[in-house]
């Protein structure tokens, strides 16, 4: 490890909780909530019982090796390292100009004037997420799925001028890869290049894989245009408000790009509850090579952060685990 962590504290966080808040909001509790591995996540308590959410992208708080992060293409690769305060307001911008809910932002500040870092202190929405909701009600989230399914439809009706980070576009860039298919096939090699360097069972295979890859690209036919996609929309990227709204979080890799990208991602994390965000017209067969591609790079991305400090190994073990059988069943 080359990164000495840092946990903010009470301490750390009252200035930048008067400057989002004001001082009729007295800071008495701060807590790091789980499962970030790419930015800080905390929530503060104040003296009223009421709460907010702050993020701080920090390289104490990014548990992805830094060696792994390059950190010099400016987003121009669509799956470059999603974390910063950029990604995050252009994000937010673009999701909120099309009625898409996601956490009220009370401050977004670069100063470094309050905290060592980029931070925004952001809405703590009150409810359960709907992977949650899913595990114990099912009744209760069939109206937030219904609205989640009327969301991505909105977003990926929403055309944009290119493919890449919602970021990068708005600033009139242009991203690398003259293709969505091409830049999905070629980090579906690294991916399984470097799965194939840390398990046998995939170096065994590596050739035939190879050549499943590069068949199911040879289907895709070329097309121009580029919906918004969320990119990693699982259940628990996906909060529910009091009135069963969803709320997107996680945003920072918005981006336009082929809307079957964002409906691999889906139908992995959504499994029988997929059906209900299942989308007609969809080319079948870029999403059954997207399928594939995003196996791999749930083999690879895991266990590259395992190279790391994360704190929830037994979790990222299982995810590449699930996935690398899930990857060699194509080969059947």
């Amino acid at each position: 490890m080359d990164v000495a962590r840092r946990v903010a504290i009470r301490d750390h966080l009252a200035g930048v909780a008067h400057a989002a808040l004001g001082a009729e909001h007295r800071l008495t509790g701060v807590s790091r909530l789980r499962g970030g591995s790419k930015k800080g996540v905390y929530r503060l308590t104040f003296d009223d019982d009421s709460t907010a959410i702050v993020y701080i992208w920090d390289d104490a708080e990014n548990y992805w090796p830094t060696a792994q992060i390059d950190k010099t293409d400016s987003h121009a690769n669509p799956f470059s390292h999603a974390s910063g305060i950029d990604l995050f307001e252009a994000a937010h911008r673009r999701l909120d100009a099309l009625g898409i809910r996601t956490p009220r932002i009370h401050l977004a500040d670069r100063s470094r004037s309050h905290y060592p870092a980029d931070i925004a202190v952001v809405e703590d929405v009150p409810g359960a997420t709907l992977e949650a909701l899913l595990q114990q009600d099912l009744e209760g989230a069939k109206v937030p799925l219904s609205r989640l399914a009327d969301a991505l439809g909105t977003m990926q009706r929403h055309q944009g001028a290119g493919f890449g980070k919602v970021a990068l576009i708005d600033n009139g860039g242009i991203s690398q890869g003259h293709s969505c298919e091409q830049v999905v096939l070629d980090r579906a090699l690294d991916d399984l290049a470097e799965a194939a360097s840390r398990d046998m069972r995939i170096a065994g295979s590596r050739d035939r894989l190879e050549d499943m890859v590069r068949g199911l690209a040879d289907t895709v036919r070329p097309r121009s245009e580029y919906g918004l996609i969320h990119g990693e929309l699982g259940p628990d990227h996906v909060l529910v408000d009091r009135h069963g709204h969803p709320v997107l979080i996680d945003i920072e890799g918005l981006m336009f790009f082929d809307v079957e990208w964002e409906h691999a991602f889906l139908r992995l994390r959504f499994g029988e509850h997929y059906r209900r965000l299942h989308r007609s017209g969809l080319d079948e067969q870029r999403l059954t090579f997207y399928t594939l591609a995003m196996r791999l790079s749930l083999v690879a991305g895991p266990l590259r952060l395992l190279d790391g400090d994360f704190p929830d190994r037994d979790a990222m073990t299982g995810i590449a685990e699930h996935n690398l059988q899930q990857a060699l069943a194509f080969l059947r």
